[in-house]
């Protein structure tokens, strides 16, 4: 039966996919308003994280919010089904990577580094921009599909241009596997975490469970972390700047690093709200009291 569906569904993908731009982002407004005007999807969820997020902010001021940000996501489907078939050439041009140098001089010395980023942007499209644009060899940990079919296709779209990914179960063993390679392992950090196992703290106005995965890990390997700031100067273009949060992780103090992404994530938010991703249940688990 999986393989039905995935048989069923997939020549639709394929043919979003060799659509020219405008074709496909004509038909990005037309499933916007399917989802946001018709079905109302995940309208709830959407609204009241931002009320939530933005209490000063006006009912209105937040519907403009809302309508741009199913805008956004409509494109970002669109646009990860895009990469099936995208070009290298429209890769480099639609996912341009910045201030590279001081990258590069973190290579030359032979440094790995710990990426850390959030849903925000195209994340999907910043890997292979960063991938065709440094030098360090890029593993990203992600969470594998349950559709073995879609999982395989995913696979093949993530790494069509040298991007290496890993299952976020084989982080630790894959790191260790990489440890003599000059690396670049990147986590999307802002996704919901095990309340048990979470350092919590305040962002968007409320108490969050933050994975604290990435921090662990560049403190046990002692890799520079970098914040992967996404722009969208417009439709269909990103602008990718990396910026270092911490050079030494072993003399960071705890959760500072967790602290410092947070920080900088919430930053780029509140300046471009609709680019992020309200329709994630990020604030579903709440901290148990204590007495």
């Amino acid at each position: 039966m999986k393989a039905l569906t995935f048989y069923l569904v997939f020549p639709f993908i394929f043919l979003i996919s060799i659509l020219p731009f405008p074709a496909m982002y004509f038909l990005s407004d037309i499933l916007c308003f399917v989802l946001r005007d018709i079905f109302g999807y995940r309208k709830k969820v959407v609204m009241n994280n931002l009320r939530n997020s933005f209490p000063q902010k006006t009912e209105e001021e937040l519907k403009v919010i809302y309508r741009k940000f199913y805008s956004y996501l409509c494109d970002i489907i669109l646009e990860t089904i895009k990469t099936l078939t995208m070009s290298e050439k429209s890769a480099r041009k639609r996912a341009v990577f910045h201030n590279t140098d001081w990258l590069d001089k973190i290579y030359e010395d032979k440094k790995s580094i710990i990426v850390v980023m959030g849903h925000y942007g195209n994340w999907e499209w910043a890997g292979p921009g960063f991938t065709l644009a440094t030098k360090h060899q890029l593993l990203v940990i992600y969470r594998p599909l349950s559709h073995p079919y879609f999982e395989k296709m995913m696979v093949g779209m993530r790494t069509k241009f040298g991007t290496q990914i890993v299952p976020m179960n084989n982080t630790l063993r894959e790191m260790v596997a990489h440890k003599n390679e000059i690396t670049a392992t990147a986590f999307i950090a802002d996704q919901s975490a095990n309340p048990e196992s979470a350092f919590w703290t305040q962002f968007l106005n409320q108490d969050t469970a933050t994975f604290t995965g990435p921090e662990k890990i560049s403190k046990k390997f002692n890799y520079p972390v970098v914040f992967m700031n996404i722009k969208r100067p417009k439709r269909g273009y990103y602008e990718i700047f990396p910026e270092l949060l911490c050079n030494n992780p072993k003399e960071a103090g705890e959760n500072e690093i967790l602290i410092a992404f947070n920080k900088r994530l919430e930053e780029e938010i509140i300046a471009e709200p609709h680019l992020w991703l309200w329709s994630h249940k990020r604030w579903k688990h709440k901290r148990e009291k204590t007495v």
